[in-house]
């Protein structure tokens, strides 16, 4: 009798044990009307900043504090992301990425359709996180006139430093905190124009005043067009190629275009961005997220905004933009900070290859050292998670099991990768073991 109680005692604690995991690591169900965006889920701010005090144009965004942070928060990092298109949102980022919640499909009597899961590989488990709705136009941001979306990277970064500057205005600790922008695809555009745009400035500016710049981190990044082009196959590239020689823009883009067409025809595959999928990715499950009226109140969004992944006006705006390289940004960027670039290895677009390549063609005193350097494997947790090539302030991850969205296909390796280089740990930013041999979204 004794041996039967304590027996259903312990199933009793048992069962309790797995309804509490279940609990824990349930979505929250939220576009039912009757539903509520969970507390836990909310940003610590959100809202807009403007980028001119004559117009009503605004940049979105949405700020997460550190969840758990090793130092005082005025110490804190901040790392701003940035999405990619020409004129993607960087919402998708947000929930669909490295964000602290994540929108997923559940097919469930009992839970609504669309749910918000945690995101054990969120960027911000140690750092403060930004997004940015980023250019003016895109998702819930707010162009005033048409001829205010910027058409090229010096305005992208203008609007950026207002933005950025209007954020430091909410709250004094922000001013000194070190800050690191981050971004992926057409990014790699973004990212090196406001670190290069923040560098000139800073130049110009009493210590005092500067802005505290410490890195950028591009992932699968379109940052040197023609460069990354001349790696992919058919004669549509090659044309590409003759309109940048003779400064036609416009043809340069529409020609890379369908040369990205006549790939994904040949190849059959369901998307370029990861050549091991059935399907692309489910980026539409934040845009239905999105347009419920219930979510853009909780975020302090425009609620007569119509949310989409990505602006067609933004990326016509920006179409003689596309096949223009950044590159010498970088360059700067490398000798005045600290850069990272990282590939998820899966990636037929903006990939390892496209982003080797015009890697080799810097001018940086660094570069020959760097491209010596060894290239060593990458372990998290004791599991290969991919490579690293380092020297100087210069490194490479190529992230393995991934594709174009390394965050979204491998949370917890990124926020490894992040965390350590933020934080210069190991080589890289890594712990490492010796090698034995030596619309873009």
């Amino acid at each position: 009798m004794e041996s039967t109680t304590k027996l259903t005692c312990f199933l009793h604690l048992l069962i309790f044990s797995f309804l509490c995991q279940s609990l824990a690591s349930s979505p929250f169900p939220i576009v039912d009307s009757n539903s509520t965006f969970p507390s836990e889920a909310l940003p610590t701010k959100s809202g807009y900043l403007p980028i001119n005090p004559n117009t009503n144009s605004a940049i979105f965004y949405t700020f997460y504090e550190a969840q758990n942070p090793g130092l005082p928060l005025s110490q804190t990092p901040l790392l701003i992301w940035l999405q990619g298109g020409p004129g993607c949102s960087s919402m998708m980022g947000n929930f669909f990425e490295l964000g602290p919640y994540r929108v997923v499909d559940i097919q469930s009597e009992n839970i609504q359709p669309l749910s918000l899961e945690r995101n054990l590989g969120s960027w911000n488990r140690i750092f403060g996180l930004i997004f940015l709705d980023n250019p003016i136009g895109v998702g819930f941001s707010i162009a005033a006139t048409p001829e205010e979306i910027p058409r090229n990277q010096r305005s992208v970064a203008k609007h950026l430093v207002a933005a950025f500057t209007g954020f430091i205005g909410l709250d004094p600790d922000f001013k000194n905190r070190p800050l690191y922008f981050t971004g992926e695809s057409y990014a790699g555009k973004y990212v090196p124009a406001i670190g290069y745009y923040i560098l000139k400035q800073n130049m110009r500016l009493p210590e005092a005043q500067r802005v505290n710049l410490k890195g950028v981190a591009i992932g699968n990044g379109l940052t040197d067009p023609i460069t990354q082009a001349k790696g992919r196959i058919g004669e549509a590239q090659w044309k590409a190629v003759e309109f940048v020689k003779m400064g036609n823009w416009s043809e340069a883009t529409n020609a890379s275009s369908k040369a990205l067409g006549l790939l994904q025809n040949m190849t059959g595959l369901a998307t370029l961005y990861d050549f091991t999928k059935k399907a692309p990715y489910r980026t539409g499950l934040v845009t239905k997220f999105l347009q419920s009226a219930e979510v853009k109140r909780k975020l302090g969004a425009n609620e007569s905004i119509v949310y989409e992944d990505c602006s067609d006006a933004v990326g016509e705006a920006l179409s003689e933009d596309v096949m223009k390289s950044v590159k010498y940004m970088v360059e700067l960027l490398v000798k005045k900070s600290k850069v990272l670039l990282y590939q998820g290895h899966f990636d037929l677009r903006d990939g390892v290859v496209s982003t080797e390549a015009w890697v080799k063609t810097m001018k940086w005193e660094g570069i020959k050292r760097f491209l010596i350097a060894e290239r060593k494997v990458w372990k998290v947790n004791g599991e290969h998670a991919g490579y690293v090539q380092k020297w100087g302030s210069l490194s490479h991850v190529v992230v393995l099991g991934a594709g174009h969205l390394v965050p979204t296909d491998q949370a917890l390796n990124s926020q490894a990768m992040i965390e350590d280089w933020v934080l210069d740990k190991g080589v890289v930013i890594l712990k490492v073991v010796a090698l034995a041999v030596g619309r873009q979204i």
